[in-house]
């Protein structure tokens, strides 16, 4: 008996670990938190004081973005924080308010309610409801690889016209004037019509606060080691900079009466922490948000794991991309439930926390503690706050996701990215952000499809000395008059396989002499019914013309597919394991005497267009 109860009691301890594992999966705070030590709450809340620092102007100056009151980019860095912390899987990330997701949520908003009212405060909290719950369910199903429907270039495109359209929005509260447009075009004509309503008074204001943001970038830090102040100190002091800017600006309105001069200021905030309800569920109100939750969801989820994955290697650690969607999701379901819109995790919030020595997710909730302090004490004193210095913050902060330089570096390196992120960024100014993301992701499917459909393929032969085979297009190599063979460097799909035919019965018209026809086939993962059909038929065709067609470097799997069907059966040639063996057996005299290729492709350099598609 007593051997039956040890023996229970260990399977019970053995089932309980493997039940925390499985719990761990979804609570990642279950897993880091065993490890929690002193150290660690240390490292954290040191983080936790500088991003909250950070974080303070930029969650006022993002609501602003987002066509809400400031006081709400408060709480939208309240409950997500915390959410994220119980569900995120990132040490680094710094969930919150961030500038495109803002533009996104002002432009999805704007579409069924009018700005500055309760029906467009109502919105953007369906906003975050909305892609808080697809968030939730792409995570629970494990759609994160739908996010790479969204390639590099249409991203980086994206978001540099997304910086571009944000920056000239703001400067309506620089300059003092009304002005409106969810495009490039828009905002600058209403701009260009009322620049001369310009407030001297506001515009010297937010100049200032440009001018300082911008110097504290980058002239701050070293100033204060020069003064003697220790790295760390100084650091964390120019970590500070934006804060300083709304300091100096705020005491001077209250203390020289700008506001009677016209200068603009956030007003009264209202002091204390926000309630926590369900948005009103309105299915219009929902259908018609509905794409543009979407939109939200997946460019945050783009932005978020994009900076997780980088911050993670830095450490070796990773992330979990579907565990990240949950948190995603849980983080905006708590913002929409904090009566907020939409956050996403921010990427120069993730590195200052990173850079700051944030060990664990917990560096969010504590931060979120900072946050709610300052809803608590420091609202009183933004009374002052110009509007000015907020749009100075967003300006300071977007310019630097501008990458002007990216569609050159595309130009050069692939046609097919420069063509998608220049109709990306055309498009975006032109038509607004999500038209932007859709003809961005249209265009790089359909540009990728078209390069499908015409696989890489060289003929090829071999270099003298060696069992290599490469490119007559590029290298002297050994070649004979009877014997043709074509390198494919693609799998062969309904795509591309009859692209594949006319290329091979182009080069056995040009070259008569041709007895033997070797695909060599070891860059081919996968052949489709398609591709088989199109081999069967070459191999008749070239029997007709005298020609015997072989087979050489089959992968496994492949050849598992081709021996269920009846072309090995009906193979002119034979099936040879290396190309080697095949150039031995129907060229045996190549190597004692054969004629060297005449490359026309010279390697090295920067590639030419044509030589983008010829391989080695």
């Amino acid at each position: 008996m007593a051997g039956q109860a040890g023996e229970e009691a260990g399977l019970m301890s053995k089932a309980a670990p493997s039940s925390l594992s499985r719990l761990a999966r979804y609570l990642p705070i279950l897993d880091w938190g065993r490890s929690y030590n002193g150290a660690t709450l240390s490292s954290d809340l040191v983080a936790a004081a500088i991003v909250t620092v950070m974080l303070i102007p930029q969650s006022l100056a993002y609501a602003l973005l987002a066509g809400l009151p400031p006081v709400v980019g408060l709480y939208a860095s309240l409950l997500p924080l915390v959410a994220y912390t119980l569900f995120g899987t990132s040490r680094a990330l710094s969930v919150g308010p961030v500038a495109v997701v803002s533009l996104m949520t002002a432009a999805a908003a704007s579409k069924v309610a009018v700005g500055g009212s309760p029906e467009y405060l109502g919105a953007t909290i369906v906003l975050a409801m909305l892609s808080g719950l697809m968030l939730m369910a792409m995570g629970l199903f494990r759609l994160g690889f739908l996010a790479n429907l969204l390639s590099h270039p249409v991203v980086s495109g994206f978001i540099t016209a997304s910086g571009v359209i944000i920056a000239a929005s703001q400067l309506k509260h620089l300059l003092g004037i009304q002005a409106h447009g969810e495009t490039l075009w828009e905002i600058v004509m209403t701009l260009a019509e009322n620049v001369r309503d310009t407030n001297p008074y506001t515009l010297a204001v937010g100049l200032f606060a440009l001018v300082f943001l911008v110097w504290v970038r980058k002239g701050f830090k070293p100033l204060l080691l020069r003064l003697g102040m220790g790295p760390t100190a100084a650091d964390f002091v120019a970590k500070a900079g934006p804060v300083l800017a709304i300091v100096f600006t705020t005491l001077a309105v209250a203390l020289f009466g700008l506001m009677g001069e016209g200068v603009k200021t956030v007003g009264e905030i209202p002091v204390g922490l926000p309630g926590v309800a369900l948005p009103a569920f309105d299915p219009a109100l929902w259908g018609q948000l509905a794409v543009g939750a979407l939109f939200i969801s997946v460019i945050g989820f783009v932005e978020s794991v994009s900076v997780g994955q980088t911050l993670a290697a830095k450490r070796r650690q990773r992330i979990e991309p579907d565990q990240e969607l949950v948190a995603l999701g849980a983080s905006n379901i708590a913002s929409s439930l904090s009566g907020a819109f939409p956050v996403t995790g921010g990427f120069s919030r993730s590195v200052v926390n990173y850079d700051a020595g944030a060990q664990t997710p917990a560096a969010g909730a504590f931060t979120a503690v900072g946050i709610a302090l300052a809803s608590i004490f420091l609202t009183p004193f933004l009374f002052y706050l110009p509007l000015a210095t907020l749009s100075a913050t967003i300006i300071v902060a977007v310019l630097s996701l501008v990458d002007l330089k990216k569609p050159i570096e595309l130009w050069h390196y692939s046609k097919r990215d420069f063509i998608a992120i220049m109709l990306t960024i055309v498009v975006t100014l032109v038509q607004g952000v999500e038209t932007g993301v859709v003809v961005g992701v249209v265009a790089s499917l359909a540009l990728f499809v078209w390069h499908a459909s015409r696989p890489h393929a060289a003929v090829v032969g071999l270099v003298p000395g060696t069992q290599h085979f490469r490119n007559v297009r590029r290298h002297k190599v050994l070649v004979d008059p009877g014997l043709l063979t074509i390198r494919v460097d693609e799998s062969l799909t309904y795509l591309n396989s009859r692209w594949l035919e006319g290329f091979v019965l182009q080069e056995i018209a040009r070259k008569p002499d041709v007895r033997d026809l070797v695909l060599l086939c070891s860059a081919v993962n996968t052949i489709d019914a398609s591709g088989l059909e199109v081999i069967e038929a070459l191999n008749r065709r070239l029997a007709d013309a005298g020609v015997r067609l072989h087979l050489s470097e089959v992968k496994g799997p492949v050849m598992d597919r081709l021996a269920r069907s009846h072309l090995l059966e009906e193979l002119s040639g034979e099936v040879f394991l290396s190309q080697h063996e095949a150039f031995a057996k129907l060229a045996p005299n190549a190597e004692q005497g054969g004629q060297l290729s005449k490359p026309d492709i010279v390697t090295g350099g920067e590639p030419s267009a044509a030589s983008e598609r010829e391989g080695d």
